[in-house]
């Protein structure tokens, strides 16, 4: 049997992930233990006081344990990437990923787990019982809609935030980027006839958070791989059906046809010259299918050259990076011990995001993307993932609302600026 030959850039990828030691997280000690004394604080007999003090008042357990910065990223491998259902195992090198960007943008520790569910109420089970070890769920790559049912259930069920990033980081990224785009373009968000293709996770929550911000549910069309989602079809599930809608438009093209906005979170390649021909005048377009998007930014302003685009992509301008978005949120609302990321501060990371991206970009960030310079406009509608402010803006923004919606345990850090 051959064994196939990787390109250079697969071969440094399973190097990076395999040497000096395999995978790319693992733990660490906080306390000295070095001498008997340290050891019996840190184990037998000390260990014995905090578990005591938890017993009699459980939310001791953020003083005297890890739990208030640790996340648990969990998955059942059913939509990993661009993937699909890889099972839990294979997925894990992603959910390392994960752990790697908490800990590198918002310091918030992480630990991996994958399931084997045999269902999605399985998959709950097993959730609900492990969630006393952390401070907060970050739910990753489950496919719909079995990612709507487990996401709200288990919110339901348990008292810490649970939050699915592939349906609310997607979301909040796009609704910032969407309302700069939408305001450099002369147009609101009320009045923007918006079509999304792709009608899975990210699609249907990122419509749910449009509609929250301001844009108007009958101006939304969604789009599927058997075409326009209408009123006269039969074969939708509960939630699209949510945005089903009375028209005689079938297709991508009929349903982009005077569109002021394209959202696209589904595959490569799927939008023609003659959709993006046929949209309203200074369209906002966004890709996000990656590697490749539904249409390529060169074809795209070839077609229109009055349009904003952004796609998925580090190599385009305006990449719609979920990183902006969840170590940020986490570190806010773990920072005051929410019981839950709701709409609200999930609004307030959309608002923050959108405000940083108003403001002067700093040096550090132009040396990071080797630029001479980054100001608002159609190619800088979204900060960069590399921004040292974002932990600064996004936390606060997340906490305050949190403490605003009565969700919050914990009072107003002293090491944030004022409330």
């Amino acid at each position: 049997m051959t064994t196939p030959t990787l390109s250079a850039r697969d071969q440094a990828a399973l190097d990076y992930h395999s040497q000096p030691m395999p995978g790319k997280i693992a733990t660490a000690i906080t306390k000295p233990c070095a001498t008997q004394a340290e050891l019996s604080l840190a184990y037998t007999p000390g260990v014995a006081v905090p578990v005591l003090a938890i017993k009699d008042d459980p939310r001791a357990a953020y003083l005297y344990t890890g739990k208030g910065n640790l996340v648990g990223v969990i998955s059942d491998g059913t939509a990993v990437l661009g993937l699909g259902n890889v099972g839990p195992l294979a997925g894990k090198p992603v959910m390392e990923g994960k752990g790697v960007l908490f800990k590198r943008f918002a310091n918030v520790d992480v630990f991996d787990i994958e399931v084997q569910a045999e269902s999605p109420q399985a998959f709950i089970d097993t959730v609900a019982r492990i969630a006393p070890t952390f401070g907060g769920i970050n739910l990753e790559d489950i496919a719909a809609p079995h990612c709507f049912e487990i996401e709200a259930a288990l919110q339901a069920r348990l008292d810490i935030p649970v939050f699915h990033d592939d349906q609310h980081g997607t979301a909040i990224i796009i609704g910032a980027g969407l309302l700069n785009a939408l305001e450099l373009q002369g147009k609101k968000l009320a009045d923007a006839r918006i079509v999304c293709l792709g009608a899975g996770a990210a699609g249907i929550a990122s419509m749910r958070l449009l509609v929250a911000l301001g844009a108007t549910r009958e101006n939304i069309m969604l789009v599927d791989r058997k075409g326009v989602i209408h009123s006269g079809r039969d074969d939708l599930n509960v939630y699209k059906q949510e945005f089903a809608v009375a028209t005689e438009r079938r297709t991508l093209v009929d349903a982009m046809t005077g569109a002021d906005v394209f959202i696209g979170v589904s595959g490569p390649d799927l939008v023609s010259r003659e959709a993006l021909a046929a949209m309203a005048p200074r369209p906002v377009v966004f890709a996000l299918s990656n590697p490749v998007p539904e249409v390529r930014p060169e074809l795209a302003r070839e077609v229109r050259d009055d349009l904003i685009m952004a796609t998925g992509r580090s190599d385009y301008p305006n990449q719609v990076n979920n990183v902006l978005g969840f170590p940020f949120i986490f570190r806010g609302a773990l920072d005051v011990q929410a019981k839950s990321i709701n709409r609200e501060m999930q609004i307030a990371a959309v608002e923050a995001l959108r405000q940083l991206a108003h403001q002067p970009v700093p040096a550090e960030v132009l040396q990071a993307y080797g630029v001479d310079s980054l100001a608002f406009g159609p190619g800088y509608i979204i900060p960069k993932p590399f921004d040292p402010r974002l932990i600064a803006h996004v936390p606060p923004a997340v906490a305050r609302a949190a403490i605003t919606t009565g969700v919050a345990r914990a009072p107003w850090p002293a090491h944030y600026p004022a409330f």
